[in-house]
């Protein structure tokens, strides 16, 4: 079994953490770095972060998570967000592809080109799925990543979306997706069965 495939295998959904432990910011940074290698749409990155480490601001946050012991719990919570105008920064973005030799500036002229005729005149909604699934993708890499330096993590859909852009005073623009805490265990959580891959795949 390779190393990827215990890493897998291994990453359970934890929920009771020693609130003792703390990971240092330096750490988190570099997870989140490494985790920003996951594809996204055109390469627009859509995803942002808020890593809450504060303890009272856990406390307040745990009213807003329903309650969940692991948002206090845990060493932090890493709030995935998604930004609808993600495509504000396709120049950016693609002049530093073309600084770092990764492609050419022909290329370059025409994906910023192309983005930008397009993605402003997306439905609001098409955004807020790009986002979505984007941050769908990163936040797999940062689970995997997690388990891999030793930590333990759980994804948390079930919060007060409207109470945590409040709170955070988001930009209108940017919408929480879900809160990842990050920390080690307390107790072991629980192994979970997978349906079989004949039940839920075909192949032609």
């Amino acid at each position: 079994m390779s190393q990827l495939e215990q890493v897998m295998k291994s990453r359970k959904s934890v929920r009771a953490y020693d609130s003792t432990y703390k990971i240092e910011k330096k750490e988190l940074e570099e997870i989140l770095e490494l985790a920003t290698s996951a594809p996204s749409s055109s390469n627009l990155q859509s995803w942002r972060f808020i890593v809450i480490q504060d303890q009272e601001l856990k406390k307040e946050l745990r009213e807003i998570g329903n309650n969940q012991a692991q948002i206090e719990d845990s060493s932090a919570i890493i709030a995935v967000l998604g930004d609808t105008e993600a495509y504000r920064n396709v120049e950016e973005i693609y002049e530093q592809n073309v600084s770092l030799g990764y492609m050419d500036q022909s290329i370059a002229d025409r994906t910023v080109n192309n983005t930008q005729n397009l993605y402003p005149n997306l439905p609001k909604t098409i955004l807020t799925q790009i986002a979505s699934y984007d941050a769908g993708l990163i936040s797999m890499q940062i689970l995997l990543l997690a388990k891999e330096r030793g930590y333990d993590t759980v994804v948390m859909g079930g919060f007060d979306k409207a109470a945590f852009a409040k709170r955070f005073e988001l930009p209108e623009n940017q919408f929480p997706i879900t809160l990842i805490a990050i920390g080690k265990a307390a107790a072991p959580a629980f192994n979970t069965s997978r349906l079989p891959i004949d039940k839920i795949t075909k192949f032609y």
